[in-house]
């Protein structure tokens, strides 16, 4: 059985917490939420409005890559993964790690990070530092681009389909 561990990826605002759920339910793998593992110093910040920055970013990368090298049979995980570093050293972690990179305006990554104002760790203020600091990993191996604006079950069935065999393979193996 081949495993699959897919980072949904993208600045904030994206809908990775969305179609990373859809995903997991689609694939039958469990679901790892990125912010769930942010230590309360990087919350605090974040609600301050202060961004993130590669130290602070630092261990919770390495966190969210043991708890992917965790799961054996594969996961999906909510990450932004802004930087190629970062995902790198995801990469590190789990080797064949796959990201599916929901690509977003910032006018409306903007606009739905303050539609949520309130309800979520990040303020519509840190918008632009997260397309400052994106790398975008389009063009780079075992990753897909797709469009964030797009509804969730046509973004689902295009990551599903560009996973091909290894989907396949993934619900063989689902209990």
């Amino acid at each position: 059985m081949q495993s699959i561990w897919l980072v949904v990826m993208g600045v904030s605002g994206c809908g990775k917490s969305s179609l990373g759920q859809a995903l997991a339910v689609d694939l039958g793998l469990p679901l790892i939420e990125g912010d769930d593992f942010h230590p309360e110093a990087n919350i605090a910040k974040m609600r301050a409005g202060t961004p993130l920055t590669d130290d602070d970013r630092a261990g919770w990368l390495a966190r969210l890559g043991d708890e992917l090298a965790a799961r054996p049979a594969g996961a999906v995980l909510t990450c932004s993964s802004l930087k190629r570093a970062y995902r790198d050293r995801l990469r590190a972690a789990v080797p064949g790690l796959r990201f599916a990179f929901m690509e977003i305006s910032r006018d409306e990554a903007q606009a739905r990070v303050e539609a949520r104002a309130g309800a979520h760790i990040f303020p519509g203020s840190l918008v632009a530092n997260q397309f400052a600091t994106l790398e975008s990993p389009t063009g780079e191996e075992g990753v897909v681009t797709v469009q964030a604006v797009a509804p969730i079950d046509r973004l689902t069935a295009e990551v599903r389909h560009w996973l091909g065999d290894d989907a396949r393979c993934a619900d063989r193996g689902a209990e």
